[in-house]
């Protein structure tokens, strides 16, 4: 596990960028999985710059979605596919057959999960999973509880998710449930990012890093992972005791 802290929400992002890049380069054809949310819209933008500047430099990557609200799609404003289509898909140029994202709207919710965990397997793993950090230290939708070795499936919703989901859309919804990746299929990944930012985290980092892994707290899970990267902003690391401080490396 290595700790990387930043003073601003920008240097963060573009850190995390340069991380990225670094890492998908390592492979011919890697996949990636990238997380929906305030926190990696930053890290989308410059992704998507440097796109721009190195037209084709990504073309051989693939995408696999992370997790999405039952009931929405692609097509449904504030739903994780649109987020990311608008932040990474379009500006990269991605379609068809190198993406698999969980629809929501399916009739047929399990196969949805089947479908995303054949996707994987076809392509030999997760190379680069971007994941945040929830209020209640969720990751993806594998709420408290969540069983460590968990395979994608469907999840009925934590409180603070339904409320904090509530941000995302202009009017009242119903969030009962979710459809994500487990935190098996996540834990197999050769590379984990877990990029937080804001003071509002920094209860929840605190907690993660200093107190014992459960899945209580399902962030806590990854610090096991052989090749696990944390990236915090100044104020997400705000909260960690300064005795818990020595040895991040600073930046």
């Amino acid at each position: 596990m290595e700790i990387k802290i930043y003073p601003t929400y920008e240097a963060l992002s573009a850190k995390v960028a340069e991380w990225v890049l670094m890492l998908m380069s390592a492979y011919d054809k890697p996949l990636l999985c990238p997380a929906s949310g305030d926190t990696p819209a930053g890290l989308y933008k410059v992704l998507s710059e440097r796109y721009l500047q190195q037209k084709g430099g990504m073309d051989g990557w693939s995408f696999v979605g992370l997790d999405e609200w039952v009931g929405l799609n692609a097509s449904d404003e504030g739903s994780c596919r649109h987020f990311i289509d608008k932040t990474l898909f379009h500006p990269l140029e991605v379609t068809g057959e190198r993406i698999c994202f969980f629809d929501g709207r399916s009739a047929n919710l399990p196969k949805e999960c089947r479908d995303a965990e054949q996707f994987i397997s076809l392509q030999n793993g997760i190379d680069v999973a971007i994941l945040g950090l929830g209020m209640n230290g969720h990751i993806a939708m594998n709420e408290p509880g969540c069983a460590v070795d968990g395979r994608a499936q469907i999840v009925a919703l934590h409180p603070v998710t339904k409320l904090v989901g509530q941000k995302y859309f202009t009017q009242q919804l119903e969030l009962e449930e979710g459809i994500t990746l487990g935190m098996g299929t996540l834990l197999e990944s050769k590379h984990i990012i877990l990029m937080v930012s804001g003071k509002h985290k920094s209860r929840i980092v605190r907690k993660m890093l200093e107190e014992p892994a459960t899945n209580e707290l399902p962030g806590s899970l990854l610090l096991c992972h052989p090749s696990v990267t944390i990236f915090l902003d100044e104020d997400a690391a705000s909260g960690l005791s300064n005795k818990d401080l020595h040895g991040y490396n600073r930046n």
